[in-house]
């Protein structure tokens, strides 16, 4: 199993008495006697839904929350991406939509209960599964394991992020019920006890030897070998179509006593571009979940991405988006980069409506436990705010003194992002042509060297794609001197597979007919930094060069009507690329492959009143009438996804 995308998260456990508890006497414990929970000293069950602050604008946070409390969920279910806030290191970043802090007293605030899982591995589809590439700045690290340069770096993050934890832990007054110990670990090569034995010790050195830890691993036999560890509570996890009392059975051959949990109950599936939207039936996944409550199991529900005998996911009840660079990818024989939105089929969609499947778990919440009174919120409004038309600005070679204010870095051959310090984004790599080439030669890469999409510019025209797992050669032809560029995009670290050490950009030589180019000047891109500063809508005109393909910048504005409501982006005609509103972020676009087909933007990171700022970073080819069109609803598959 493995952390992809939105979690419903369902805790159940065995027997629900109502006996009354010591109001002092704050306590959630495990009963291996009565095989079940004990909250306060009473048995005790909750329902839980996977929720992932990091892809849920902060202003939309209580409105996500309530409408899982009135889905009948006691609980939410809370992952913390390391590399979320210690974005360098001893570098920490806790503000704003990084306020795990806010996010977790406001599920106090609502009522909720938390099962906490702060890693520090945590998958979820997202960048790296959590870690900071930065570990990568020492190319021998092995990670995950008892490597002392890895837990090092662990120690030090969970020295920070656990003491903002322990005053909100349900013994000390808070609602935090459980915490989990790293993800899925029986799925990952090193199989290093020694590793789960560190983060055993650190979690009870600065937590407490009262808090519930467990582990949560699929159900194969040398998964939960490797996976589980004494002093941690073994669960497991599995989707819709499974033999719920077999799945149940091994639990039972690591855990022969204590409640039956399963941490990730998939009610949904995540993206990869390339290929076709996945969606989940309703009823499948409802009637799995009223088995699993017949049986007294605790369940923790999720949308996650479920592959054969391998299910690696992050169930979710509401998924988000996959902001900037934050999506990561899956290797299953290829690299398979995540789509920027997780809507990944969940109850709550990507814009946080209410879906038919939450209305039929819902129903079937209702049968085990009385349901909040009073109605569910409805949907966010949407905007279709129509056409909007861009200029070109720039290509992006002629503004890379914006884009890399410290200019070049010359080295005899490539040099990947670990070795720049670039996290995410975009590298380019300029060199010159060496002899005459009045005849096609080949222009090509070693295989597995190109991390993940290099586009080629000769003598800043456009010449195709290198790709990961895909094309890595193409025919130039050009004269001695000529300059030849590659921008290098990275598409997001692998989140889950054998190795997460993925490093990023040229990681072997380009050769020409075979003999390898040498003499680089290389720019690390900070196209963020320049964009949030207003770039480049608060610079001058560009006399833009060239034609309509390859790498450039287009850039407009529209004002909304007096209002500020959610909106989908779709771009019609454009290849693939990134798009800002106002200085944020909204992810990667990628309509020629899909199946995205639109993007999801917050009403909150709207103006209204003024222009909103927009700029898109095509990098292949855009229309030629480059035209935006806003939606009240997002496209699948190009097709109109669920209405919201």
């Amino acid at each position: 199993a493995r952390m992809a995308l939105p979690a419903l998260a369902l805790l159940l456990a065995a027997g629900l008495l109502h006996t009354q508890a010591s109001p002092s006497a704050r306590s959630f414990q495990l009963d291996y006697e009565h095989n079940c929970f004990r909250k306060d000293g009473a048995a005790f069950r909750y329902i839980s839904g996977s929720i992932h602050y990091a892809r849920v604008p902060r202003p939309a946070w209580r409105d996500r929350l309530l409408k899982m409390y009135m889905s009948g969920l006691s609980a939410v279910q809370v992952y913390v991406p390391w590399n979320y806030h210690e974005t360098l290191p001893g570098v920490y970043d806790f503000t704003g939509n990084r306020d795990v802090e806010a996010f977790l007293d406001l599920t106090a605030e609502l009522g909720l209960l938390v099962i906490l899982r702060p890693g520090p591995y945590i998958c979820a589809e997202w960048e790296m599964g959590g870690l900071p590439a930065w570990l990568l700045w020492k190319p021998d690290i092995i990670l995950r394991t008892s490597d002392p340069a890895f837990l090092a770096a662990v120690d030090s993050w969970l020295h920070i992020l656990l003491p903002k934890i322990k005053p909100r832990l349900y013994q000390h007054g808070g609602n935090i019920i459980s915490v989990q110990v790293e993800n899925e670990y029986g799925s990952y090569y090193a199989c290093d006890h020694g590793y789960l034995q560190h983060l055993l010790g650190s979690f009870r050195a600065l937590l407490g030897r009262e808090v519930l830890l467990f582990t949560t691993d699929s159900t194969g036999a040398e998964e939960l070998r490797c996976g589980t560890l004494q002093g941690l509570y073994a669960t497991i996890d599995f989707g819709p179509g499974s033999n719920v009392t077999e799945a149940f059975g091994a639990q039972r051959r690591v855990e022969p006593k204590g409640p039956l949990v399963n941490s990730e109950y998939y009610t949904g599936w995540l993206d990869y571009w390339g290929e076709a939207h996945a969606s989940t039936s309703a009823v499948w996944v409802a009637r799995g979940l009223e088995d699993m409550l017949q049986l007294g199991a605790s369940i923790n529900m999720q949308v996650v991405s479920w592959q054969r005998a391998q299910p690696a996911g992050e169930y979710m009840f509401h998924g988000g988006t996959n902001f900037a660079y934050w999506s990561g990818a899956d290797y299953k024989d290829q690299y398979k980069p995540v789509t920027t939105s997780y809507d990944y089929d969940a109850p709550l969609s990507e814009a946080g409506d209410p879906t038919e499947k939450l209305f039929a778990i819902r129903t079937v919440i209702s049968k085990f436990q009385p349901l909040p009174a009073g109605p569910m919120p409805p949907a966010t409004p949407k905007y279709a705010y129509g056409w909007v038309a861009l200029r070109k600005y720039a290509e992006l070679l002629d503004v890379l003194d914006v884009l890399c204010p410290c200019g070049p870095i010359q080295s005899q051959f490539p040099l990947t992002f670990e070795a720049l310090k670039q996290a995410h984004g975009f590298v380019v790599y300029h060199t010159q042509l060496p002899w005459d080439v009045p005849d096609p030669a080949t222009l090509g890469a070693l295989p597995h060297s190109i991390c993940d999409r290099g586009y080629v510019m000769l003598q800043k025209e456009y010449q195709g794609t290198l790709e990961r797992d895909g094309q890595t050669t193409l025919n130039v032809t050009g004269r001695a001197g000529d300059t030849l560029d590659v921008v290098l995009e990275n598409m997001g670290r692998i989140s889950f597979g054998a190795n997460t050490s993925d490093f990023k950009g040229l990681l072997g030589n380009l050769s020409l007919n075979s003999t390898p180019l040498s003499n680089w000047l290389i720019y690390p891109l900070a196209i963020d930094t320049a964009v949030q500063q207003g770039w480049p809508h608060t610079a001058l005109p560009e006399s833009s060069s060239g034609g309509r393909v390859g790498p450039a910048f287009y850039a407009g504005t529209f004002e909304t009507p007096g209002i500020a409501w959610d909106t989908f982006v779709k771009f019609p005609g454009w290849s693939k690329g990134l798009l800002w509103i106002n200085g944020f972020n909204l992810g990667r676009y990628w309509t020629c492959r899909g199946p995205q087909q639109t993007l999801f933007v917050p009403g909150s990171v709207l103006h209204v009143g003024r222009p909103n700022n927009i700029t898109v970073l095509e990098l292949e080819g855009a229309p030629p009438t480059p035209l935006l069109l806003f939606l009240d609803r997002p496209l699948y598959n190009r097709t109109l996804g669920r209405s919201t």
